[in-house]
């Protein structure tokens, strides 16, 4: 059997933060009843195309999927799991933010089989979240990690973002150093972006941000504090205890198969790529006729592309033979120009058979995916 991962999409949130570009929107409850039905038609009818998958990790990600009711949350898996071969140690991960969560949902998030949380905390800053619209202060989120061990969540990811308006190296070292205090098994840990149309984007001027040496000072600090406290970074932005790392985000970075339901959701299975629409009354649309909507056939050139600057953001790098076995030559022989290049100013390194960046790799590691580029 091979493997799926499945993605599901709820687009739905309290109130946007300020510096969020994701598809979500505040909402009633008659519409997040709605879509969760749309959702179950379209997890049903879709099946029928994956009899030959096992599934090996579901995420509910968002938006906020903890503002549905802890019964929807049940349906939506229990749909899955009438409609998909199940891996006996599939990992169910669900996204959550303080103050949407009940000791009820909670308790029904454990007997609907999901088996990792990931709390969106940003920074333990009351005034840093404020400044990016996040609803909630450190004290809720406090109180919803509280709630997720005492039903038993023994996998829990902390998402956390440096170069916040007003934060500093100090503000940022108290963050981490009261996040790895409550002993969590995985963190994630992002620098902020300014995506173009967000609030923050656009009253950007309105706002003191880090300084770029400040920014890298964050960032170097990120790195060197998480490592001495035992997380291991596996990919540029995460970091687990060992065996925590996050199974489901690994499927993308190592190009598996993966079926996305709901609003914006994305595929992709063999090489081929679609995506649902955005907007609700096409999504239903969609739906109901099993139409696949946005089907791109990578390329070749595209799929070397993918497996390059995905699999180069691992810290274990990718694997030569395996790209000689997926696309039929050398990798030397499609992007020798860049291994030379990036391998002679110390940007990346060959161990064993793999190739990887190197701390100052990953310190530009953006220019060099670039280059990838054929």
């Amino acid at each position: 059997m091979r493997e799926l991962s499945i993605y599901i999409h709820i687009p739905f949130c309290v109130r946007k933060c300020l510096y969020c570009d994701f598809l979500s929107a505040p909402s009633g409850r008659k519409e997040m009843e709605s879509y969760v039905n749309l959702l179950l038609r379209e997890i049903e009818k879709q099946s029928i195309f994956y009899g030959d998958h096992t599934v090996i990790s579901i995420f509910l990600g968002g938006g906020t999927p903890s503002l549905l009711s802890g019964g929807e949350v049940e349906r939506i898996l229990a749909r899955i799991r009438k409609n998909f071969i199940m891996a006996p140690d599939v990992e169910i991960t669900m996204e959550c933010n303080p103050g949407t969560v009940t000791p009820e949902k909670m308790e029904s998030y454990i007997a609907s089989g999901i088996n990792r949380l990931s709390i969106g905390l940003q920074s333990t800053e009351d005034e840093e979240l404020a400044r990016i619209g996040r609803i909630h202060s450190y004290g809720d989120f406090l109180e919803i990690y509280e709630l997720a061990r005492g039903a038993g969540f023994g996998n829990i990811n902390i998402d956390l973002m440096s170069g916040l308006p007003g934060q500093s190296s100090v503000s940022w070292k108290k963050t981490l150093e009261r996040v790895t205090a409550l002993l969590p098994e995985h963190i994630s840990a992002y620098s902020l972006i300014l995506e173009e149309g967000t609030p923050l984007y656009v009253n950007q001027s309105g706002y003191t941000f880090p300084t770029e040496e400040e920014d890298r000072e964050m960032y170097a600090l990120t790195g060197e504090y998480l490592a001495e406290a035992g997380y291991c970074r596996y990919e540029i932005s995460n970091y687990g205890r060992e065996g925590f790392a996050c199974r489901h985000n690994k499927v993308y970075w190592k190009r598996g198969d993966y079926a996305g339901f709901g609003l914006g959701a994305s595929s992709m299975v063999d090489n081929v790529r679609w995506k649902n629409p955005e907007d609700h009354a096409a999504y239903a649309v969609c739906v109901e006729s099993g139409e696949r909507r946005e089907v791109q056939i990578l390329t070749l050139e595209e799929q070397m592309e993918e497996f390059m600057f995905l699999g180069l953001r691992l810290m274990r790098g990718v694997d030569t033979e395996e790209f000689k076995r997926l696309f039929g030559k050398p990798m030397e022989e499609v992007y020798g120009k860049q291994l030379a290049s990036f391998t002679a100013q110390g940007l990346l390194f060959r161990d064993k058979g793999r190739l990887a960046l190197t701390p100052r790799g990953i310190d530009v590691s953006n220019v060099i995916f670039a280059e990838f580029l054929l």
